[in-house]
């Protein structure tokens, strides 16, 4: 199974739709808001959302959202990674509860070779994540310089470092 792409397989205007979706949890949410100290009563205190928000109930702290999305990517987008160089733009859309379930897309807006070495390039990609009914709640837009196949064959092809079991 291919895990990633290397600089000469994106094309521009491709649409990769990541599955599988997400149903976020309450646990989910409370985990990630403990994980990174953001203590809003928005995220973890189901009274003060309910009786002092225009939401009525808790929201999912964003920044899990984009998490979440990010990771779904890295299958399609930057599985074959040299690193991540820019986020861009972040834009939280509309808000998300417990219980929805987050699916994504990552649309390839551009992609350019290197000036500096010959066996890797940049690539500008879009996702958008959007609820089970459709409603997009999160985009963003970042650069991933990934390989050309050039450098993933001079380093061990597709699972490069993987070792072979022992034999007996």
């Amino acid at each position: 199974m291919q895990f990633g792409r290397y600089y000469e397989e994106f094309e521009v205007g491709a649409v990769y739709k990541h599955w599988p979706g997400k149903t976020v949890t309450e646990y989910d949410d409370h985990l990630f808001c403990l994980l990174t100290m953001n203590h809003h009563p928005l995220h973890l205190d189901a009274n003060y959302a309910e009786n002092t928000t225009d939401f009525g109930k808790n929201v999912v702290v964003g920044n899990y959202i984009y998490s979440l999305l990010l990771g779904m990517s890295v299958p399609d987008v930057s599985g074959k990674a040299i690193a991540n160089l820019e986020i861009e733009s972040l834009r939280h859309v509309k808000p998300t509860f417990h219980g929805d379930t987050i699916y994504g897309e990552t649309e390839v807006l551009d992609k350019t070779p290197s000036k500096s070495k010959d066996d890797r390039g940049v690539v500008y990609v879009e996702t958008r994540g959007y609820k089970q009914d459709g409603t997009v709640v999160c985009v963003f837009r970042r650069k991933v310089m990934v390989p050309k196949r050039s450098y993933g064959d001079a380093r061990g092809g597709e699972q490069p470092g993987r070792p072979e079991p022992a034999a007996n």
